[in-house]
């Protein structure tokens, strides 16, 4: 990475700072000397972002507008004389909603929004935050090896969560407005997989559920994995697609191992023996699941995970950007004792 002093001419937007995620790329953007924008859906909540942000960074350059991905109002004025978008911000709820709809139209649009003023405004390069769920159900056999960057998601599979159509659907619209303008080098996607670490403040994410659950001991795992990535290794694999000629025009998995839950409940009770004391250390039937399930809407979603295994290459980000993941064991315990610091 060019040393700060080199950034201090180029300004940089990212989209939903307040998130897990954003908040982190605001922070190493900072950190890299960027002039930084960032965008919240109430500007009331700006000191706490910037504190959270800003921890050990003096006299940082960072500024708030207040913008919505459901609203036109306020994106040219934060876009507006920026080199750069990181377009970070998007709906993850924890439960998915009985209407697609829900979260399809709100993350197309949104998306489309921010990139059309983004370009409009003469920004070199846009980097969007996609995901794995846009990549891993094809509706075709189990695969041998792992997902690349060549694999889609089919929307329309029977089947498919509304969270993993929503990614697809507003990836799919973000390349088609570039493909149709003649913009497609200024626009590089990044797919990260489960993200999980150290948190900078109090934003949440629906992928630290994992491990605030076994923190806070429950009765039994499912047979159910994940494929993850530190949320630090996903911030910078945004900002090496930001300024690296060769990443226009290509999508970037974000992934490190794929692990089923109580491999996690492993790491914690080895590498945090107080914290992770709860840690469940049975596997609880997938009946028993989808009983659950009718009562906690979080449940329900993951039902037809259970027992599947999703591998996805990164090399891609390795070889042409020269992204590395760190250890997931690191991640993991990173994230657990944060999540215990914070009081969760």
């Amino acid at each position: 990475m060019p040393e700060p002093t080199a950034n201090r001419d180029s300004s940089v937007l990212v989209t939903g700072g307040s998130g897990f995620l954003g908040g982190r790329a605001v922070n190493q953007l900072l950190e890299q000397g960027y002039r930084v924008r960032t965008t919240v859906r109430d500007e009331a909540k700006s000191p706490v972002v910037r504190e959270a942000v800003t921890a050990g960074i003096e006299n940082p350059d960072l500024t708030f507008f207040e913008a919505d991905l459901g609203s036109d109002s306020g994106w040219p004025e934060a876009v507006a004389g920026c080199d750069y978008v990181l377009h970070i911000a998007s709906p993850f709820p924890a439960a998915q909603p009985k209407d697609p709809q829900e979260l399809i139209g709100p993350a197309r649009d949104g998306s489309l929004r921010v990139l059309q003023v983004a370009l409009n405004a003469g920004v070199k390069r846009i980097v969007m935050t996609s995901s794995t769920a846009a990549i891993r159900s094809d509706g075709g056999p189990p695969r041998s090896g792992p997902y690349t960057e060549e694999n889609w998601t089919n929307p329309d599979l029977p089947g498919l969560t509304p969270y993993a159509q929503s990614k697809t659907v507003a990836e799919r619209a973000a390349w088609d407005l570039v493909e149709q303008s003649g913009d497609q080098d200024r626009l590089a996607v990044v797919n990260p997989s489960a993200i999980l670490g150290p948190l900078l403040g109090d934003e949440d994410s629906t992928s630290l559920q994992i491990i605030q659950r076994m923190l806070d001991g429950m009765p039994g795992t499912p047979r159910l994995g994940f494929s993850y990535v530190d949320v630090r290794d996903t911030a910078d694999l945004h900002i090496r697609a930001m300024t690296s000629p060769e990443a226009g025009g290509k999508r970037f998995i974000a992934s490190g191992p794929f692990l089923w839950m109580s491999d996690i409940a492993d790491i914690l009770r080895a590498e945090l023996p107080e914290e992770g004391a709860k840690a469940p250390t049975r596997t609880v039937p997938k009946p028993v699941i989808r009983l659950m399930g009718l009562f906690d809407p979080a449940l329900r979603a993951i039902v037809g995970d259970i027992g599947k295994e999703s591998h996805f290459s990164a090399a891609q980000a390795k070889d042409i950007l020269g992204w590395q993941a760190r250890p997931i064991n690191e991640t993991v315990a990173d994230c657990a004792r944060s999540l215990a610091a914070h009081g969760r």
